[in-house]
């Protein structure tokens, strides 16, 4: 998708003005996804965010850590060993992605990152019985490592019929079985709202039927990923109100792609979702 550019501080409306001034932040701890917001320098995104009252930024590229950490951000969800069509779903991979996952896990734990991500990737052919299975002892190979330094391990759930074609983690019950299997507190999903939204629909059952299984929720307005408000067809108060309700303690990022300005955008959303 087209980023796009962040207008400059001496052009910025009353508006904009506004969404840089200092608020609370509410019973969930809301994060912003970095490549969403890449024409906004790190520092203005970083700055804005928090006195907006978010306390992370997903995604980040390992060279701008330094500023999300000098802004009291933390780090969630960095960058894993995978990628979204060549992941965990392929044994031959797996001797690979396991000594990179060492390693990019130990870059994140001293930058005392919160989770790192991962990815099934796509099927190419193989069925989905013979994936979940692969993907299941990749990630056995990978959880003890986690669980010994102290990180997240999440596997992203994501569409296969708008934006990933043929991706293999596209229904939350695949996945569900999957992180069931792996039986690790360090190792759950990443549940995508808009993706899901997407795929399934149901959106708050499947919350709150199955929350013990996800450490980490993306937003997204849908139809077309934009601003998460009354222009596209899920409720994200409803939606904050329940994840609250199920105790969850982890973080909910903002990954939608702005059409206005975006940390005037990103400040609605954040505000939309402070309940």
């Amino acid at each position: 998708m087209k980023r796009r550019t962040f207008l400059p501080a001496a052009g910025l409306s009353v508006a904009a003005m506004s969404a840089q001034t200092t608020s609370q932040p509410g019973k969930l701890k809301q994060s912003v996804c970095r490549w969403c917001y890449s024409k906004v320098p790190i520092e203005e995104l970083a700055a804005a965010s928090a006195k907006m009252g978010i306390e992370s930024i997903d995604l980040v590229d390992p060279k701008e850590w330094d500023v999300v950490k000098k802004h009291g951000l933390k780090l969630t969800v960095v960058p894993g060993p995978t990628t979204i069509p060549d992941g965990l779903n392929r044994k031959e991979s797996h001797d690979a992605i396991e000594a990179k996952f060492k390693t990019m896990v130990d870059q994140a734990v001293a930058a005392q990152a919160v989770s790192i991500i991962v990815f099934s990737g796509n099927r190419k052919g193989m069925q989905d019985e013979e994936g979940a299975a692969n993907t299941i002892i990749g990630l056995n190979r990978l959880k003890k490592y986690a669980e010994d330094k102290g990180i997240l391990v999440v596997m992203e759930l994501l569409n296969s019929k708008v934006n990933h074609k043929d991706y293999m983690c596209d229904k939350s019950q695949w996945g569900i079985e999957v992180v069931k299997a792996v039986n690790s507190p360090n190792v759950k999903l990443l549940y995508d709202i808009y993706h899901m939204q997407i795929m399934e629909g149901d959106v708050i059952r499947t919350i709150r039927d199955n929350h013990q299984w996800f450490g980490h929720y993306h937003t997204g307005g849908n139809p077309g990923r934009n601003e998460i408000d009354d222009t596209q067809e899920l409720n994200y108060r409803a939606i904050t109100k329940a994840i609250i309700e199920t105790g969850f303690q982890g973080y909910m990022a903002h990954e939608f792609v702005p059409k206005r300005e975006p940390l005037v955008s990103l400040r609605e959303a954040v505000d939309l979702c402070r309940v």
